[in-house]
């Protein structure tokens, strides 16, 4: 594109990666959420969890085992789950650990980094830890459903009362998700493409070595660059010989959580008011776990 400025070529080519890169799993979760919301007969998903509240979420933090999607896929099958009738915090568990309590997330990031420096072990916990933590902060809310935004209960409203058979209401299910996650998409990749060409990243790496401005710069990094949870654990391997164990695992945290994708996907279905609340507690427990993380490597 020879008409355009250097800067905005590169902006350009690292928003559509990322939204090419999440293309796939969005896909794949729109269709996980169609098959619970119409396909999986009523009580069938119901009847397996615990009646006490803490222990259905610690289940729901679980689920991710079983759909290996990362964090954009994650966002329709999490809308379909309440659709169902899941409550706001426990699919708010789910939301958060299934990014990184995930099958291929787990074999890429044991491929980068083995069991060096407890990195692995400190992911895996660290991000069940913070997903159990949220669930059980959003459940003293005396109201859940005002966690919501209108216009998903006015989708829950559309769907649940769609007529037809099984495949009408697949197809009524999909083009609602698909005009709530899209635009959000397009517009979180565009803010991450956008970001990352302004900010400048040498400022970042030349704090590296300090066990906590690493933590911070690395924070900020992965709330920028948007990369999939599947495969953010090569990018953070290429930083793990300049930046401290603990400000890597920060980004393996902060990451598939509350990057501006993920926030700009969340925003379709939270308040602003939930979204604020998320990225403090992610990054204040991430903060914690990285220091710890940088006491004992």
């Amino acid at each position: 594109m020879p008409d355009l400025p250097t800067r905005a070529q590169d902006g350009l080519t690292l928003a559509i990666s990322v939204l090419i890169e999440s293309l796939p799993f969005v896909a794949l979760g729109v269709a996980l959420s169609i098959v619970v919301q119409v396909w999986i007969p009523p009580g069938a998903i119901e009847r397996w969890m615990p009646r006490r509240a803490w222990a259905r979420r610690a289940v729901l933090s679980l689920l991710g085992m079983l759909i290996p999607v990362c964090e954009c896929g994650n966002v329709p099958f999490a809308r379909g789950l309440m659709m169902r009738g899941f409550s706001v915090p426990e699919t708010l568990t789910f939301l958060v650990a299934a990014p990184i309590i995930n099958p291929i997330v787990i074999i890429t990031t044991h491929q980068a980094f083995g069991f060096s420096d407890g990195i692995l072990i400190a992911r895996l916990l660290g991000g069940y830890a913070i997903a159990n933590l949220i669930g059980w902060l959003y459940s003293r809310h005396p109201d859940p459903d005002a966690l919501v935004t209108d216009r998903f209960r006015d989708a829950c409203e559309a769907v649940t009362h769609e007529p037809g058979d099984r495949w009408r209401r697949s197809l009524a299910q999909f083009l609602v998700e698909l005009r709530a996650v899209m635009p959000a998409l397009v517009i979180g990749s565009a803010v991450a493409g956008a970001v990352q060409v302004l900010v400048p990243r040498d400022a970042l790496l030349a704090i590296g070595s300090n066990p906590v401005f690493s933590i911070v710069a690395m924070v900020l990094l992965a709330m920028i660059v948007s990369i999939c949870s599947n495969v953010d654990s090569f990018f953070a391997l290429s930083f793990a010989s300049t930046f401290t164990p603990g400000s890597i695992v920060a980004f393996l945290l902060v990451g598939p959580l509350v990057d501006v994708k993920m926030l700009a996907l969340l925003r379709t279905t939270f308040t602003t008011k939930v979204l604020v609340g998320m990225v403090i507690t992610v990054l204040l427990a991430a903060f914690a776990i990285a220091a710890g993380v940088n006491l004992v490597a």
